[in-house]
């Protein structure tokens, strides 16, 4: 069998991993998806009580409607905004079923290399086929050849931990009975039980952040959250484009949340503390965690920490593969400079496809959000079009991938998930992702040493997390 007939595998049965398939399909290249959960869209299950951002409109891939039309399937309400469990159900899960046995589940891909080829022979290397070793949630392991690799596995495995160096904290993961790295859902009735009157500490500036807050916030106005309190540590100072663009956000549902988590802390039920880097977690008598920052301060004990501080690419298992990546972002060098959070806000994005997602491995892809490394926004229609455009480079048609079709909103979609059950909220004109209202004055209880600067926020700091 010559290498051009065999399948192209994808890692990951989500959003993207889902779309690449479907675009394969489409162009008579067969696929097989290896997703490690037991179903498909097994990451977004597991935020499946968060609201995105976006509409139906946005979230769904045009090729897989296309796909999935036969089968009788409408897409929901355009203008209504999916749930992540919403979003799994009516979607992901029949996208799935529709690719019927080219999607494999309880799949885990632990390694890919050029068959015959470690990272260090030239020799031959882009006439072999790649080798996928995949490992079965029963236990089997089976060595896969494919003719191209598009890696759409996310980053939802890997969150980033608290400690400010970005890495663990000292008492970290001894800490880790009373630490959780998601947003909690708290009409869990058990995780409900676990926050209900207690004090949390929420650690992040992003999107997730909000969320917790606002849910944080909720609890400690219904009748069995009373004592509910949230400490809100941020790395940065307090500006005007701290809590995103509030009514001026074109997209409302990212605009209210930030406006859920500001009201959050204008109403009592959280303290900010600001220029705070955490360095440690001591235990204080009753057992309950104090954080200490890099600076020495000590914060007042809290019973629960929710860690919301961005996610990260795994790599380990394309090590013997030549990538080229970024050394800040880990995303693909001529993708990076795009997304460099340092550079640009989430407005300034430029549309991106195969080019700019290649390596010098030849005929390997990270798509998705692991195609963003460390950068801490994506948006399911920039999947979409990358996977166009590396599904129509794989055929061969390079008009076609090189012809990058993506229009996004002047705001750039900041996030993929939020807080936003407000049916009456309006977009407004004007103003960026990072356009903020004119500051406010927010309440903050700050045990700021003297003479510590707050660390000033990067461009588009209502991007960050």
């Amino acid at each position: 069998m010559s290498t051009q007939q065999l399948p192209v595998v994808v890692i990951g049965a989500g959003p993207v991993g889902l779309a690449a398939a479907t675009h394969l399909v489409d162009r008579g290249i067969e696929p097989l998806v290896l997703e490690a959960g037991s179903r498909a869209g097994a990451a977004v299950r597991e935020w499946s009580h968060v609201r995105l951002f976006s509409t139906w409109g946005e979230v769904v891939d045009p090729a897989a409607e296309k796909l999935l039309a036969p089968t009788g399937w409408t897409r929901p309400d355009p203008t209504s905004y999916p749930s992540g469990g919403e979003w799994a159900e009516q979607y992901l899960q029949p996208l799935a079923d529709a690719l019927g046995d080219k999607v494999r589940t309880g799949a885990t891909v632990t390694g890919v290399s050029r068959a015959g080829r470690d990272r260090i022979v030239d020799a031959e290397r882009e006439q072999q086929p790649f080798v996928v070793h995949v490992e079965y949630a029963d236990g089997r392991e089976e060595r896969v050849l494919a003719r191209a690799v598009i890696d759409a596995s996310g980053t939802w495995t890997t969150p980033s931990p608290a400690g400010g160096s970005g890495l663990p904290a000292l008492g970290e993961k001894t800490a880790a009975d009373r630490i959780t790295y998601r947003v909690p859902d708290v009409k869990d009735p058990a995780v409900r039980a676990r926050y209900a009157g207690r004090r949390t500490a929420v650690i992040g500036s992003g999107a997730s952040a909000f969320t917790a807050l606002a849910y944080l916030a909720e609890l400690a106005e219904s009748e069995d959250g009373a004592g509910t309190h949230a400490v809100w540590i941020l790395r940065r100072g307090i500006s005007g484009s701290t809590f995103g663009g509030g009514t001026a956000d074109q997209l409302p549902a990212r605009g209210a949340l930030g406006l859920a988590a500001k009201a959050a802390v204008e109403n009592g039920h959280a303290d900010a503390v600001t220029g705070f880097r955490t360095e440690a977690f001591e235990r204080d008598g009753d057992g309950r965690l104090v954080l200490v920052g890099e600076d020495g301060r000590r914060l007042d004990p809290v019973d629960e920490v929710i860690v919301l501080t961005g996610l990260r690419p795994d790599l380990s298992f394309l090590d013997e593969l030549r990538l080229g990546l970024d050394e800040r972002l880990q995303a693909p060098v001529a993708l990076a400079p795009l997304i460099d959070p340092n550079q640009h806000s989430c407005g300034t994005v430029y549309p991106h496809g195969h080019r700019e997602l290649s390596h010098p491995e030849q005929g390997v892809y990270l798509v998705g959000m692991k195609s963003y490394g460390r950068a801490p926004t994506f948006l399911a229609m920039t999947g979409y079009e990358q996977v166009r455009s590396v599904t129509a480079a794989i055929a061969g048609d390079l008009d076609s991938a090189d012809r990058v079709e993506l229009t996004l909103p002047e705001t750039g979609v900041c996030g993929g998930a939020g807080l936003f059950d407000t049916a009456d909220t309006q977009p407004t004109d004007g103003g960026g992702c990072c356009a903020a209202p004119e500051p406010q004055l927010v309440q903050l209880l700050t045990p700021a040493a003297e003479g510590t600067a707050a660390e000033e926020a990067p461009a588009g700091g209502c991007c960050g997390s």
